[in-house]
Protein backbone atom coordinates (compact mmCIF):
# COMPACT_ATOMS: atom_id res chain seq x y z
CA UNK A 1 0.00 0.00 0.00
CA UNK A 2 2.74 2.26 0.75
CA UNK A 3 4.42 1.41 -2.27
CA UNK A 4 1.56 2.40 -4.51
CA UNK A 5 1.20 5.53 -2.39
CA UNK A 6 4.68 6.67 -3.34
CA UNK A 7 3.96 5.88 -6.96
CA UNK A 8 1.18 8.47 -6.80
CA UNK A 9 3.04 11.01 -5.64
CA UNK A 10 5.76 10.64 -8.07
CA UNK A 11 3.19 11.11 -10.75
CA UNK A 12 1.70 13.79 -9.04
CA UNK A 13 5.33 15.59 -9.25
CA UNK A 14 6.26 14.78 -12.61
CA UNK A 15 2.97 16.11 -13.96
CA UNK A 16 3.45 18.92 -12.19
CA UNK A 17 7.06 19.35 -13.50
CA UNK A 18 5.95 18.88 -16.80
CA UNK A 19 3.41 21.29 -16.34
CA UNK A 20 5.84 23.81 -15.13
CA UNK A 21 7.99 22.91 -18.33
CA UNK A 22 5.36 23.76 -20.89
CA UNK A 23 4.82 26.64 -19.09
CA UNK A 24 8.45 27.89 -19.82
CA UNK A 25 8.03 27.26 -22.99
CA UNK A 26 7.27 30.55 -24.86
CA UNK A 27 5.97 29.75 -28.11
CA UNK A 28 7.15 32.07 -31.03
CA UNK A 29 3.80 32.49 -32.46
CA UNK A 30 2.69 34.00 -29.24
CA UNK A 31 4.91 36.42 -28.78
CA UNK A 32 4.80 37.58 -32.27
CA UNK A 33 0.98 37.88 -31.56
CA UNK A 34 2.24 39.45 -28.13
CA UNK A 35 4.51 42.24 -29.71
CA UNK A 36 1.62 42.99 -32.95
CA UNK A 37 -0.69 43.43 -30.32
CA UNK A 38 1.24 45.89 -28.20
CA UNK A 39 2.54 47.70 -31.25
CA UNK A 40 -1.45 48.13 -32.20
CA UNK A 41 -2.33 49.43 -29.21
CA UNK A 42 0.79 52.11 -29.20
CA UNK A 43 -0.54 53.08 -32.89
CA UNK A 44 -4.03 53.58 -31.37
CA UNK A 45 -3.11 55.79 -28.75
CA UNK A 46 -0.91 58.26 -31.16
CA UNK A 47 -4.10 57.78 -33.25
CA UNK A 48 -5.63 59.33 -30.00
CA UNK A 49 -3.39 61.54 -29.29
CA UNK A 50 -3.27 62.95 -33.17
CA UNK A 51 -5.57 61.22 -35.48
CA UNK A 52 -3.80 63.36 -38.07
CA UNK A 53 -0.84 61.09 -38.32
CA UNK A 54 -0.08 59.20 -42.03
CA UNK A 55 2.66 56.99 -40.31
CA UNK A 56 0.20 55.81 -37.63
CA UNK A 57 -2.72 54.88 -40.40
CA UNK A 58 -0.09 53.33 -42.49
CA UNK A 59 1.01 51.02 -39.91
CA UNK A 60 -2.03 49.86 -38.80
CA UNK A 61 -2.79 49.61 -42.31
CA UNK A 62 0.11 46.90 -42.20
CA UNK A 63 -0.79 45.25 -39.54
CA UNK A 64 -4.80 44.59 -40.53
CA UNK A 65 -3.14 43.47 -44.29
CA UNK A 66 -1.29 40.89 -42.05
CA UNK A 67 -3.90 39.61 -40.04
CA UNK A 68 -6.22 39.57 -43.40
CA UNK A 69 -8.72 42.01 -42.41
CA UNK A 70 -8.34 43.62 -46.04
CA UNK A 71 -11.09 46.28 -45.21
CA UNK A 72 -9.55 48.03 -42.69
CA UNK A 73 -6.20 48.12 -44.14
CA UNK A 74 -7.50 49.34 -46.92
CA UNK A 75 -9.09 52.15 -44.75
CA UNK A 76 -5.97 52.96 -43.04
CA UNK A 77 -3.83 53.30 -46.33
CA UNK A 78 -6.76 55.64 -47.21
CA UNK A 79 -6.66 57.53 -44.64
CA UNK A 80 -2.60 57.72 -44.56
CA UNK A 81 -2.95 59.02 -47.92
CA UNK A 82 -5.52 61.57 -47.11
CA UNK A 83 -2.87 63.19 -44.40
CA UNK A 84 0.19 62.78 -47.09
CA UNK A 85 -0.74 62.23 -50.19
CA UNK A 86 2.37 61.00 -51.59
CA UNK A 87 3.23 58.53 -48.80
CA UNK A 88 4.83 56.04 -51.01
CA UNK A 89 4.90 53.27 -48.74
CA UNK A 90 0.58 53.58 -48.49
CA UNK A 91 0.56 53.80 -52.32
CA UNK A 92 2.67 50.49 -52.81
CA UNK A 93 0.76 48.52 -50.16
CA UNK A 94 -2.44 49.60 -51.57
CA UNK A 95 -1.16 48.20 -54.92
CA UNK A 96 -0.26 45.11 -52.85
CA UNK A 97 -3.67 44.92 -50.80
CA UNK A 98 -5.80 44.94 -54.28
CA UNK A 99 -3.69 42.54 -55.95
CA UNK A 100 -4.07 40.38 -52.77
CA UNK A 101 -7.71 40.65 -53.44
CA UNK A 102 -7.21 39.70 -57.46
CA UNK A 103 -8.63 42.62 -58.13
CA UNK A 104 -5.48 42.67 -60.76
CA UNK A 105 -7.10 45.44 -63.22
CA UNK A 106 -7.66 47.92 -60.25
CA UNK A 107 -4.04 47.49 -59.18
CA UNK A 108 -2.78 48.15 -62.28
CA UNK A 109 -4.20 51.34 -62.79
CA UNK A 110 -3.65 52.60 -59.67
CA UNK A 111 -0.01 51.89 -59.68
CA UNK A 112 -0.15 53.70 -63.27
CA UNK A 113 -1.72 56.80 -61.58
CA UNK A 114 0.77 56.94 -58.34
CA UNK A 115 3.49 56.03 -61.11
CA UNK A 116 2.42 58.90 -63.14
CA UNK A 117 1.83 61.18 -60.58
CA UNK A 118 5.98 60.98 -59.59
CA UNK A 119 7.12 61.40 -63.05
CA UNK A 120 8.26 64.72 -62.73
CA UNK A 121 10.67 63.86 -60.36
CA UNK A 122 13.58 61.20 -60.45
CA UNK A 123 13.77 61.26 -56.36
CA UNK A 124 9.94 60.73 -56.08
CA UNK A 125 9.85 57.62 -58.51
CA UNK A 126 12.94 56.10 -56.57
CA UNK A 127 11.20 56.35 -53.70
CA UNK A 128 7.89 55.15 -55.18
CA UNK A 129 9.93 51.80 -56.69
CA UNK A 130 11.62 50.95 -53.32
CA UNK A 131 8.42 50.77 -52.08
CA UNK A 132 7.36 48.89 -54.77
CA UNK A 133 9.55 46.48 -53.90
CA UNK A 134 9.41 46.19 -50.45
CA UNK A 135 6.13 45.02 -51.32
CA UNK A 136 7.34 42.09 -53.61
CA UNK A 137 5.82 44.30 -56.49
CA UNK A 138 9.22 43.74 -58.88
CA UNK A 139 8.03 44.46 -62.18
CA UNK A 140 6.07 48.12 -60.64
CA UNK A 141 9.49 48.66 -58.72
CA UNK A 142 11.07 48.36 -62.28
CA UNK A 143 8.94 50.06 -64.13
CA UNK A 144 9.52 53.20 -61.24
CA UNK A 145 13.25 52.88 -61.78
CA UNK A 146 13.81 52.90 -65.55
CA UNK A 147 11.02 55.93 -65.27
CA UNK A 148 13.65 57.57 -63.01
CA UNK A 149 16.71 56.97 -65.13
CA UNK A 150 14.88 58.11 -67.98
CA UNK A 151 14.63 61.69 -66.50
CA UNK A 152 18.27 61.49 -65.03
CA UNK A 153 20.15 58.94 -66.78
CA UNK A 154 23.36 60.02 -65.78
CA UNK A 155 22.59 59.71 -61.55
CA UNK A 156 24.96 57.26 -60.00
CA UNK A 157 22.50 56.36 -57.20
CA UNK A 158 19.67 55.37 -59.82
CA UNK A 159 22.05 53.15 -61.17
CA UNK A 160 22.96 51.59 -57.96
CA UNK A 161 19.71 50.98 -56.94
CA UNK A 162 19.24 49.04 -60.63
CA UNK A 163 22.26 47.16 -59.59
CA UNK A 164 21.03 46.11 -56.54
CA UNK A 165 17.95 45.23 -57.86
CA UNK A 166 19.12 42.51 -60.41
CA UNK A 167 21.52 40.91 -57.62
CA UNK A 168 18.75 40.70 -55.89
CA UNK A 169 17.49 38.35 -58.53
CA UNK A 170 20.43 36.55 -59.02
CA UNK A 171 20.91 38.22 -62.54
CA UNK A 172 25.14 39.19 -61.82
CA UNK A 173 25.17 40.10 -65.60
CA UNK A 174 23.32 42.66 -65.21
CA UNK A 175 23.63 43.37 -61.47
CA UNK A 176 27.29 44.59 -63.12
CA UNK A 177 26.36 46.32 -65.70
CA UNK A 178 24.25 49.02 -63.97
CA UNK A 179 26.94 48.96 -60.86
CA UNK A 180 29.80 49.94 -63.31
CA UNK A 181 27.93 52.14 -64.72
CA UNK A 182 27.21 54.19 -61.62
CA UNK A 183 31.08 53.57 -60.22
CA UNK A 184 32.23 55.32 -63.76
CA UNK A 185 29.28 57.95 -62.76
CA UNK A 186 30.93 58.41 -59.18
CA UNK A 187 33.68 56.31 -57.85
CA UNK A 188 33.65 57.71 -54.58
CA UNK A 189 31.43 54.81 -53.65
CA UNK A 190 32.66 52.48 -51.36
CA UNK A 191 29.42 49.97 -51.35
CA UNK A 192 29.77 49.93 -54.76
CA UNK A 193 33.19 48.92 -55.01
CA UNK A 194 32.97 46.33 -52.84
CA UNK A 195 30.06 44.62 -54.78
CA UNK A 196 32.15 44.82 -58.02
CA UNK A 197 35.18 43.74 -56.19
CA UNK A 198 33.06 40.71 -54.86
CA UNK A 199 32.20 40.26 -59.07
CA UNK A 200 35.90 39.88 -59.73
CA UNK A 201 35.80 43.73 -61.23
CA UNK A 202 38.80 45.78 -60.27
CA UNK A 203 38.49 49.39 -59.47
CA UNK A 204 40.37 51.91 -57.19
CA UNK A 205 38.40 54.03 -55.34
CA UNK A 206 40.25 57.26 -55.51
CA UNK A 207 41.13 59.58 -52.41
CA UNK A 208 39.05 62.53 -51.32
CA UNK A 209 39.85 66.04 -52.15
CA UNK A 210 40.12 67.94 -49.00
CA UNK A 211 38.05 71.21 -49.18
CA UNK A 212 38.27 72.99 -46.46
CA UNK A 213 37.34 72.99 -42.98
CA UNK A 214 33.27 71.85 -43.88
CA UNK A 215 34.96 69.25 -46.39
CA UNK A 216 34.35 66.03 -43.82
CA UNK A 217 31.27 67.29 -42.76
CA UNK A 218 29.59 67.78 -45.82
CA UNK A 219 31.12 63.42 -46.81
CA UNK A 220 29.45 63.02 -43.53
CA UNK A 221 25.87 64.14 -44.16
CA UNK A 222 25.53 63.67 -48.00
CA UNK A 223 23.68 61.16 -49.41
CA UNK A 224 19.61 59.71 -49.69
CA UNK A 225 18.47 59.00 -45.95
CA UNK A 226 15.84 57.19 -47.61
CA UNK A 227 18.45 54.88 -50.15
CA UNK A 228 17.81 51.57 -49.02
CA UNK A 229 19.20 49.21 -51.74
CA UNK A 230 19.36 46.03 -49.61
CA UNK A 231 15.50 46.03 -49.22
CA UNK A 232 13.90 43.02 -47.56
Amino acid sequence: MRQKGMIIIVTVIAATLAGCQQKTQTDPAELSRSATDARRAELNEQLARRYENPEAHYELGKIFHQEGNLLRAEQHYNVAMGFDPVHRRAQAAMVRLLKDRQESQRAQITADLYINQAAASPDALMALGRSFQREKLDDLALTSYQRAMALAPNTASIHKQLGYFYLAKNDQVRAEGYFRRSFEIDPNQPDVAAELGRMGVQVTIPPRKATGFLGPLRDAVSGDPDDDPTIK
